[in-house]
């Protein structure tokens, strides 16, 4: 890893929704008060609909702790299921591992729970994270749960997460009484390059980072527009050129590096061979005769004519790789190889 060589004390640019690296874009101050809000206000439905990649689940995570001790929270995210499925992964989180497979027995278990929830002194707030993947039935028992409510307050809160394909669900003629009922909906918009920035400096200092910045200014332009303001794809990125970086020994992350980091994430370059989608689809594999421009060693590919020629071929890459292998056992330990992970530890 490239934690000691930039002097960093955990991962800046980790998979994992951690709440502590939440950057608050301006896009994701606006939403976070809108939820916020739409809970303290008794709106009931609220839907958070963005991208892929954009933070929605971190953010959510972030919300959820300033209720934690003012309301209970069943976060759901097996949204591939029926409604008797739904019903049972709700009630699970509230408590009841009852197993029955009757509906009408579950929406009476349903409302004991909330009801008690209610005479605690709670709220209860139920988040439907990837809510894209929920079935028209589904949506629909959630809208019949929301009837549960008393004539001054409602009992439960649902906060509906999902990528733009929740937004057409929404709008289908189908669903109309479901929609009317979501009060607030809010959106995420990807980063520009000036907080793609911010975003990038927010996590290194999160994780440690002290003194001068380990990105160059130049490079951010190019990030936001390879990464399209993603946060998830600025993620990806940045890993990559810290590892790269360390591997060349480098204390600063400049235009090279990035540029060399966008080609080795270039899905495209490895798809020479096959047919694209628009050309014909009788020929699922075609033979590679020449390697395509952007290999940097194109005497590796050539035609092979007999078998005898193959097994030649196959020798002198066995030769090739065990010198490779050698060349890295000879190398000093802490030293870093090109992916970036230290020798030695």
């Amino acid at each position: 890893m490239f934690l000691d060589f930039f002097g960093l004390k955990e991962q800046p640019f980790g998979v994992t929704p951690d709440p502590r690296f939440l950057y608050l874009s301006e896009a994701h101050k606006e939403a976070l008060a809108s939820l916020y809000y739409g809970i303290e206000a008794n709106r009931g439905f609220i839907g958070l609909i963005a991208q892929p990649g954009m933070g929605k689940t971190t953010m959510l995570f972030h919300l959820l702790e300033t209720f934690r001790s003012s309301a209970h929270i069943a976060f759901l995210f097996q949204t591939r299921c029926n409604s008797g499925e739904f019903m049972r992964l709700l009630l699970a989180e509230l408590g009841c591992e009852e197993d029955t497979q009757d509906l009408v027995r579950m929406y009476d278990e349903f409302n004991k729970r909330l009801l008690k929830v209610a005479a605690e002194g709670k709220r209860l707030i139920v988040v439907v994270d990837e809510a894209q993947n929920l079935e028209s039935d589904v949506l629909e028992t959630l809208r019949l749960l929301s009837n549960f409510e008393t004539s001054q307050a409602k009992l439960m809160h649902i906060i509906l997460a999902g990528q733009p394909a929740l937004a057409q669900k929404l709008a289908s003629p189908g669903l109309t009484q479901l929609r009317q009922r979501v009060s607030i909906v809010q959106g995420l918009a990807p980063l520009p390059a000036w907080e793609v920035k911010n975003y990038v400096e927010h996590r290194l200092r999160v994780a440690g980072h002290r003194g001068v910045p380990l990105f160059s200014s130049d490079v951010y332009e190019v990030i936001t527009a390879s990464s399209q303001g993603i946060p998830r794809n600025v993620n990806n990125l940045c890993f990559n050129a810290l590892s790269l970086a360390c591997a060349l020994r480098k204390k600063t992350v400049d235009l090279q590096v990035v540029n060399e980091v966008l080609s080795d994430l270039d899905l495209q370059k490895l798809t020479w061979g096959w047919p694209s989608e628009d050309e014909s689809s009788d020929a699922i594999y075609r033979p590679i005769t020449a390697a395509p421009e952007s290999v940097a060693e194109p005497e590796v590919y050539k035609e092979i004519a007999n078998a005898a020629e193959a097994a030649a071929y196959m020798r002198q890459v066995a030769l090739k790789l065990q010198s490779w292998r050698e060349s890295l056992e000879k190398r000093p330990a802490g030293d870093c190889d090109s992916r970036g992970t230290i020798s030695g530890k």
